[in-house]
Order: structure tokens, then C-alpha cells, then sequence
């Protein structure tokens, strides 16, 4: 017995030893650190791509939540209340925060200045209303800038980061290719690694690159929506303010019916 298992052949510890290596699985960390300078700045560039798109939409996403509870709030204030005293007294000692009550605050200044000073300056020049109407709309632009303030960054971070990520890929796999034709090793198990982690970037890319462009539709809808809103409150408000009316639809009729509400100037119903 001791002289069969004598003569039976031993392997080599070579071939033990490799036979128990497990090649490494390809993964991001191994190429990212097998990456030269701009390989890795690519990765940095994805990075900060997502850190920003990610900050415009938890930031534009609260705001937007916010807006709308404040707004609503506003709006039963402002059309529940017996004068526009009252509006002006809330809007004093609360502020504006929201782009209804910014929007009746600058009509309702713009108004009682004109009034008072009448056309003073050139850009006071006209009617009254005339005033009123450049003033209306020059918050409703500030507004809209408001609204859409972010969303080029998140176009450009939805529209660039898929690129970004694919340049990476090309970048990493003729640095695969190179080192693998420098080895003399051309077999599958030597060049699916390499080419594996490389396309990683391109994953990397899309993950980026995919909630920038859902959030953009997201909001672009929702700046769209507010801005009706406030181009029909805008409406009502200047009837309102220039004849101390306001137009208000009928709902399930389909009709318009005027409500005649109590002015500043006199406190009583028209």
C-alpha cells in the first residue's frame, strides 16, 4: 500500500494552487481602480451629475408641496374675505409666500401707489389700469422664472449623462483591449472581465440620467398647471381691483356669474 500511493503521480503545486483561485468576478470598484485619470474623472463627472439632479428634485419637490398647501390657503383667505382691508392686513402681517398672495400683494401695492401718486415716473406712465396690467404681468414672469428656475440643469444632467456614461465604456474597453493584446492572451475568460466592467459606465450613465428626465417631465408639467392657475387668478384679480368685481364661473351650469364684493375704498357691496 505505502509503495502504490509512493508511485502515484504527484501534481505540481502550481497547478494545486491555481486550480483552487476563483478568477475575480468583474465588478465597479476593481475598474474603477484599474481606471487611469480620465476614466475615473468620468465617474466623478457621474457622480456630481446625480448629486445634482437629485438635490433640484427633493428641493423643486418639497417647494412644490409647500406651494400648494400655502397657496390653498391663501385662496380661502383671499376669497372669504369681507374687503380687501383684510386681504392687505394678512399680507402684512404674514408676508407673501406663495405666488398667489406675491401676486395680490404687488397688484394691490401697484394699485394704491397710483392712486396716490398717479403717473409719477415713466414707467408709471397710463391709466390705472394700464399700471395695473404691466404689474400683473411682470409678477407673473418672476413667478414663471421662479418655477422653472433648476430645470435646464436637470434637462442637460437627463440629455448628457447616457453619453457621459457611454464615453466612459469606449474609454474603459481600449484600455481593456490594450492591456490584453499587450499580454498575449486573447481567450473569452481574459477579455469578458475587462469588457464587463467597462460597460458598468454606461449602466452608471443611464442611472443618472433616467430620474433627471422623469423629474423634468414631472415639473415642466407642474410649473404648466401653475401657471393657468395663476393666469386665471390673475384675471379675476385685475376685475376685481379695476371695477371691484370679480368673475367667477358657475361650475356645474357652464355659465359665468359676476359676484359683486365690498371694496377697500368704501367697504359696502356694489
Amino acid at each position: 500500500m505505502s509503495d502504490l500511493a509512493s508511485s502515484a503521480p504527484q501534481q505540481p503545486a502550481e497547478t494545486v494552487a491555481s486550480a483552487t483561485t476563483v478568477a475575480p468576478s468583474p465588478s465597479f470598484t476593481h475598474f474603477i481602480a484599474q481606471s487611469d485619470a480620465i476614466g475615473q474623472g468620468l465617474f466623478v463627472i457621474l457622480l456630481l451629475m446625480s448629486l445634482l439632479s437629485w438635490a433640484l428634485i427633493v428641493t423643486k419637490g418639497v417647494g412644490l408641496i409647500l406651494r400648494e398647501k400655502r397657496s390653498q390657503a391663501f385662496l380661502n383667505l383671499f376669497w372669504n374675505a369681507t374687503s380687501l382691508e383684510s386681504v392687505q392686513h394678512e399680507l402684512n402681517t404674514h408676508g407673501a409666500e406663495e405666488p398667489f398672495g406675491h401676486l395680490t400683494a404687488h397688484a394691490m401695492q401697484a394699485q394704491a401707489h397710483h392712486a396716490r401718486y398717479g403717473a409719477a415716473k415713466l414707467e408709471e406712465a397710463g391709466t390705472a389700469q394700464e399700471f395695473l396690467t404691466r404689474t400683473i404681468k411682470k409678477v407673473l414672469d418672476e413667478e414663471t422664472l421662479r418655477m422653472e428656475s433648476g430645470l435646464t440643469a436637470l434637462a442637460t444632467v437627463g440629455a448628457t449623462a447616457p453619453f457621459v456614461g457611454l464615453f466612459g465604456t469606449v474609454w474603459g474597453v481600449y484600455h481593456a483591449l490594450t492591456a490584453i493584446g499587450m499580454s498575449g492572451s486573447a481567450s473569452l475568460d481574459k477579455v469578458a472581465g475587462p469588457v464587463g466592467e467597462a460597460l458598468i459606465m454606461t449602466g452608471v450613465g443611464l442611472a443618472v440620467a433616467i430620474p433627471a428626465v422623469v423629474a423634468y417631465n414631472w415639473l415642466t408639467r407642474s410649473n404648466r398647471v401653475w401657471g393657468s392657475r395663476l393666469d386665471t387668478f390673475a384675471f379675476e384679480l385685475f376685475a376685481f381691483l379695476s371695477t371691484g368685481q370679480t368673475l367667477k364661473a358657475s361650475g356645474e351650469q357652464g355659465g359665468a356669474s359676476v359676484r359683486s364684493l365690498p371694496t377697500a375704498s368704501n367697504g359696502g357691496t356694489r
